[in-house]
């Protein structure tokens, strides 16, 4: 058996998909199988996977989404670690060898995530932070607070147990965006995250990304911080290394589930999520401030 899966999750990429075939094919660890899920692509990315013949184990489906995609990847593969390829993005030649050899060398680790770079369709390094957010980055070992706080790890960065999987379940599969943020935040309440501070993935930035549909994203990060994030508050305050992080990450989650709620339109909700953050946190200004808003007929900033 391999020791890695490389799962690629395929859907009309096929502009990119050879590059990203290419740079698992330069890896300087070799012990893996490639396993693609297509999921109904209308461009010619069957084609694409099927002309590397035994190096790509291919899968077809109709179109499911991004999840239940992944966790076919998954029940397909045979790896004792698990890497994720979005078949638009890019691996350093040396990214599996890194990690590899840092999940063998600490079984406290779940999964590890490495450095990287935005880049264009085109492959160049894009400046600033074209998504809005920094590049995630995190030190290794009890990382539940940020991620309490929001997603900081890339999927296609990830290398993961096999176990998590068996343990925890798969994706959740009636998410649209936030599916791997809640699969890390679960593996975190019961693992170490490693992290490897080298630019070793690549995320591509271009017009069909899924993070450019705001409010399915935000309806996402609902679902997340309700039902998964605070329904498990207890387990949180038992995980925390420290508990004055874990009350100011509750309170900062407390008030992005405000804002979400109010972009929504629930202004309610946005309310008692707002009041929420200043119990946990009352010198929270903005917090405050966004709890105003929501009196206003206006929509509060981000």
């Amino acid at each position: 058996m391999p020791k890695v899966s490389v799962l690629i999750p395929s859907y009309n990429h096929a502009r990119f998909l050879p590059a990203a075939l290419e740079s698992v094919f330069q890896q300087t660890f070799t012990d893996y199988e490639i396993v693609a899920v297509d999921d109904g692509s209308t461009d010619n990315s069957v084609a694409i996977l099927q002309s590397c013949g035994e190096r790509v184990r291919l899968f077809v489906q109709q179109n499911r989404g991004t999840y239940p995609t992944l966790n076919r990847c998954v029940a397909e593969s045979r790896g004792e670690y698990l890497a994720i390829l979005n078949s638009d993005d890019l691996w350093a030649p040396t990214k599996l060898e890194k990690q590899v050899a840092m999940l063998d060398a600490h079984s406290e680790v779940g999964l590890v995530h490495t450095g990287g770079h935005f880049v264009d369709a085109e492959g160049n390094i894009l400046p600033g932070n074209p998504l809005g957010f920094e590049w995630p980055r995190t030190p290794t070992g009890n990382i539940i607070e940020a991620l309490v706080r929001c997603n900081k790890i890339i999927a296609s960065s990830v290398l993961i147990r096999r176990e998590c999987f068996k343990r925890l379940g798969g994706f959740r599969e009636d998410l649209f965006g936030s599916g791997d943020w809640e699969m890390w935040f679960r593996v975190a309440l019961e693992y170490d995250i490693g992290y490897i501070d080298e630019p070793l993935t690549m995320y591509r930035v271009h017009g069909s990304n899924a993070s450019f549909q705001h409010r399915r994203v935000y309806e996402d990060d609902v679902k997340v911080r309700t039902e998964t994030i605070h329904a498990c508050e207890s387990r949180l305050w038992q995980r925390a290394s420290d508990p004055k992080a874990m009350r100011l990450a509750l309170a900062h989650s407390y008030a992005c589930l405000g804002t979400e709620y109010a972009f929504l339109g629930d202004r309610r909700n946005a309310r008692r999520a707002y009041l929420r953050s200043l119990q946990l946190y009352p010198l929270r200004f903005k917090s405050l401030l966004r709890l105003g808003l929501t009196f206003l007929p206006i929509k509060p900033p981000l």
